[in-house]
């Protein structure tokens, strides 16, 4: 992709919708970075459970997010999740930070530190695939391009298992389904950028297709976009 434009593209959704799978290969079809602010959130829960910090003490985790530091390897592909400088890649998928990120999401003091460093990494990045909750709601109203993807909860809940049986951790399909299900009311019911659809997105409904033929719309739309820019 030319370096001659700023591109933002944005991909919202709950989880198990195959948000991050689509963006890894939209941004690597694209030759551009790929954003997971899911995994920041996640990173800040790991501090409160393995540290000991009430996921609702939003003031002692973001100053604790300062103190310590989260940050991307953009040397390799996909990206690890760093924290103190350790890659915590695997441990933000487990079941136990899983419980409690969406509480550590609704607080605005955590929310407003991580927004800023979401922004200031796309400042930093020409071309970027930016996915998560808020991307194209709050984040990046103006992206270039915005999607919304969504999933009928029974693939979700097949998608979520899988990706933990392969982690290597060993659960149920009720369990999963219990968590997408508290995740999804308390990500839609918070004050502080709640999880919505942007007015501007492209709604995309994964259920029953693959995740090369979700890719496959985004990168069309994408690269018209592009090519309107080019002959402006």
């Amino acid at each position: 992709m030319s370096q001659d434009h700023r591109l933002v593209v944005t991909i919202d959704g709950a989880a198990g919708t195959g948000k991050t799978s689509v963006a890894r290969e939209l941004a690597r079809r694209l030759g551009t970075d790929c954003l997971d602010t899911g995994a920041m959130y996640r990173a800040v829960a790991v501090i409160a459970v393995d540290q000991g910090v009430a996921p609702s003490d939003g003031k002692k985790l973001a100053a604790l997010v300062t103190e310590q530091g989260i940050r991307f390897d953009w040397s390799q592909s996909p990206p690890p999740i760093l924290l103190a400088g350790k890659d915590i890649s695997v441990r933000i998928r487990d079941l136990d930070v899983s419980a409690v990120v969406s509480v550590v999401a609704e607080q605005s003091e955590i929310r407003k530190v991580l927004v800023e460093q979401q922004r200031k990494i796309s400042q930093d990045h020409p071309t970027l695939v930016t996915e998560g909750r808020d991307q194209g709601s709050v984040v990046f109203p103006d992206a270039a391009a915005q999607f919304y993807l969504e999933a009928a909860m029974e693939e979700r809940t097949k998608r979520r298992l899988l990706q933990l049986q392969e982690s290597g951790t060993n659960t149920d399909a009720l369990t999963v389904e219990n968590d997408i299900t508290s995740r999804d009311k308390i990500d839609s019911s918070r004050e502080d950028s709640p999880l919505t659809c942007p007015s501007s997105a492209i709604v995309i409904d994964t259920s029953d297709k693959t995740m090369l033929e979700v890719v496959d719309i985004m990168e069309r739309v994408v690269r018209e976009h592009l090519a309107t820019l080019d002959h402006a």
